[in-house]
């Protein structure tokens, strides 16, 4: 997507990551980073600790890390699922239009 207003842009990020395959990888890599983040943010909030909050999810400690490591996007739904109900939260996912 070009802006034909100004002759000096170029095309946008999207388009360029797009053109050259990687546009998916990076949605995801972001997306996990924002669910990293608040997951993060909850355990701050509640004074919770690692440890408790692997418990609360009944799993390991190693598979918390992995779950909080923003650059990780191997995640599952049902590891999301647990994490959201250990904090006393729902997931909620969607899809959107493209706007193509």
């Amino acid at each position: 997507m070009t802006n034909t207003a100004n002759p000096h842009l170029g095309s946008s990020l999207d388009d360029l990551l797009n053109a050259d395959g990687t546009l998916a990888e990076a949605e995801a890599v972001a997306v996990k980073r924002v669910i990293a983040w608040q997951i993060d943010q909850a355990m701050a909030a509640e004074r919770l600790g690692k440890a408790e909050m692997a418990r609360r999810m009944n799993t390991s400690r190693a598979a918390l890390d992995r779950l909080l490591d923003p650059d990780n996007v191997s995640v599952t739904l049902r590891t999301l699922h647990k994490a959201a109900a250990a904090l006393d939260k729902r997931l909620q996912i969607g899809l959107v239009d493209t706007g193509g």
